[in-house]
């Protein structure tokens, strides 16, 4: 646990934070020269607190809630200063927010304010504004406007402080622990996504069992969007322990990774593929003798590594290895350390080196969250010690639930539980008990501790399908405790599916959508951890009648294929008040029926996780075919 982290709440960390790192910097942005200009860690601070003193003066009262509609920049994080040195929450979204969500967070929030980043964004919220009647004050970040500008803001706080203005003070002594210091909606398709209220203790908690040591001398690269919990986690954390954070994009991701030498960043299982896949490219389209330097050096630090873990205890054992396996794996794995050492010294030092400045050179770890990593990618990365730790978590868990660190670098796990954080595995079907004390066999997540979500906002009914009363919380997860003491996660019981870029997606509205199509019975849409959506479709019997009687008739039959294929393709579309990530874009037929007990419940509702091992191979075979001709579209 953390001994740095004392403070009572988030603004009191702040406060903290600003007598202890001072003038060093706090957080980078790009300027307009396109070079980094930072603010310190003081000048953070007094920004905040003369925000909250403006909007204090504006009318924030104690614990009500702002929106905040803004990508990554420093603006934003003095905004988020401001809010909760206010004693109120933050409600933030993108600035890729819809109107459909204006008009449903703003108001269901009950938020009273709404920041904006810039101009385009204003337009947004102000075409909306017939249905935002509890909106008092739009305050720009950049820009002209007849609005409120955040600059004006913090100026008149400024004043107001020279007068003798000591509200804010006031505010923050008076924030208990079980105060919202933000509500995060989750991505959804239902039209009511759900508005996560998280606490200050929610993060206090988190700060304080990180389980890697971070300090001044650490810089971080800030590259997902910054309102989501697992980089909120980050942003916190480097508060917190002193470290310095730098907002970067897509675009200007390499150039910054060279300038800026992170020696931590937070990311999505996307990146680490972009990556990967530029690597290869880069190996494929080198001369011969560089292909064989390569494998050679890959190679011999393959079995290097994999004799390290398994010497230390950190390769993956789903079974329990018995003395023999244990002894055989030891001898082998010295074997393998006497034959490759010299030859794993020389090429690190060659070719893995110089691989390892794409990162900047000086990356201590990232920490990759939002969906499963490829096993390939997270041995490839962690092989040539580019050190990448799986975390796993969700938004209503603040989001860290688990957590790979070098001392537990468990490839193909997510590492060990969080301290103070209880893990039931329970049995899908039957609810019973398997782990503890069980380790090795498969069975739904349940977790306890003091980062579980208070609750959904304004939701009751759909908060206690998940949060029982005793603070178990379902997160639909299918896991496995490993016997190295780490977890495992295996796929999902509940619905959203997570793509690879961290999307988080609904697939039952898609569904409902799709099913009143005459031409199709029964669809499963699939996607989870893989770039796109695809679907398992049941066509109907009784339209395709001239193609055939039985469902293997129909999936064998290229004109079936073809007429199904368009209907999804005419179904799911923008038009339709999709999103450009919800499109399917692969789909296959099924050559057999859902049946009650089997595919599907009592209630006639897919049972997803049967049908995903069941159709497994199928499911496969949509990206291996498709993986390539996506990429390059």
């Amino acid at each position: 646990m953390n001994s740095n982290v004392t403070a009572k709440n988030l603004a009191e960390m702040f406060y903290d934070s600003a007598v202890k790192y001072g003038d060093l910097p706090a957080f980078g942005t790009r300027n307009k020269e396109k070079q980094f200009s930072t603010i310190s860690f003081s000048e953070l601070y007094e920004e905040g607190v003369a925000l909250a003193t403006g909007l204090i003066d504006l009318g924030l009262m104690p614990c009500e809630h702002v929106a905040v509609l803004s990508d990554n920049r420093k603006e934003w994080i003095i905004t988020n200063y401001g809010i909760l040195l206010s004693g109120a929450a933050d409600v933030p979204r993108g600035t890729d927010v819809t109107d459909g969500d204006i008009r449903y967070i703003l108001p269901h929030s009950d938020a009273k304010m709404v920041f904006v980043e810039n101009e385009a964004t204003l337009r947004k919220v102000e075409k909306n504004l017939e249905d935002l009647p509890n909106i008092t004050h739009i305050i720009l970040m950049e820009g002209n406007s007849s609005k409120i500008n955040m600059a004006d803001l913090i100026a008149k706080g400024k004043k107001l402080r020279e007068l003798g203005d000591r509200k804010v003070e006031k505010r923050v002594a008076a924030i208990r622990p079980d105060d919202l210091f933000t509500i995060i909606y989750t991505s959804g398709t239902t039209g009511e996504p759900k508005g996560v209220m998280l606490t200050h203790s929610n993060m206090i908690s988190q700060l304080r069992n990180i389980p890697i040591a971070i300090g001044p001398k650490d810089r971080f690269l800030s590259l997902l969007p910054v309102w989501h919990s697992f980089e909120r986690v980050f942003q916190m954390g480097t508060i917190a322990m002193g470290a310095s954070q730098y907002y970067t994009n897509v675009k200007n991701l390499r150039e910054d990774l060279s300038i800026v030498k992170p020696t931590f960043m937070a990311s999505a299982p996307r990146l680490w593929e972009s990556i990967y896949q530029g690597m290869q490219s880069k190996i494929l389209s080198g001369s011969f003798i560089k292909r064989m330097l390569f494998e050679a050096a890959y190679g011999s630090a393959l079995r290097i590594q994999r004799a390290i873990h398994f010497l230390k205890g950190n390769r993956l054992d789903l079974e329990g290895r018995n003395w023999m396996q244990s002894i055989g794996l030891t001898i082998f794995s010295l074997f393998s350390m006497i034959v490759f050492i010299l030859p794993y010294l020389v090429l690190d030092a060659i070719v893995l080196s110089k691989v390892r400045q794409v990162t900047g050179g000086k990356l201590r770890g990232s920490v990759s969250g939002g969906g499963s990593l490829p096993f390939h990618i997270d041995e490839f990365f962690n092989t040539i010690r580019i050190p990448v730790f799986e975390g796993y978590g969700l938004t209503e868990t603040s989001p860290g639930l688990a957590f790979r660190t070098p001392e537990h670098l468990v490839i193909g796990s997510v590492g060990p539980i969080f301290p103070e954080t209880e893990i039931l595995l329970k049995d899908i079907e039957t609810g019973e008990v398997l782990y503890p004390p069980k380790k090795g066999v498969k069975g739904e997540v349940y977790v306890r501790g003091p980062q579980i979500m208070k609750g959904y906002y304004k939701r009751p009914e759909v908060t206690a399908k998940v949060l029982s009363n005793d603070g178990w919380l379902n997160t639909g997860d299918l896991g496995i405790m490993t016997y190295n003491d780490t977890l495992k996660i295996v796929g999902r019981t509940k619905e959203t599916i997570v793509l690879l870029n961290g999307e988080n997606i609904e697939p039952v509205p898609i569904e409902n959508k799709l099913v009143q199509s005459p031409w199709i019975d029964h669809v499963m849409v699939v996607g989870q951890d893989q770039k796109f959506l695809s679907a398992l479709i049941l066509p109907s019997l009784e339209k395709f009648a001239e193609y055939g009687s039985t469902y293997e008739q129909l999936s064998a039959s290229k004109a079936v294929q073809e007429k199904i294929a368009r209907e999804v393709k005419d179904t799911i579309r923008t038009e339709n008040g999709f999103k450009s990530f919800e499109k399917i874009v692969e789909v296959r037929l099924l050559p057999k029926g859902f049946d009650v007990g089997d595919e599907l419940s009592a209630k006639l509702s897919i049972k997803r996780h049967v049908v995903t091992a069941k159709y497994q191979s199928l499911i496969e075979s949509m990206y291996e075919e498709k993986v390539q001709t996506y990429a390059r579209g």
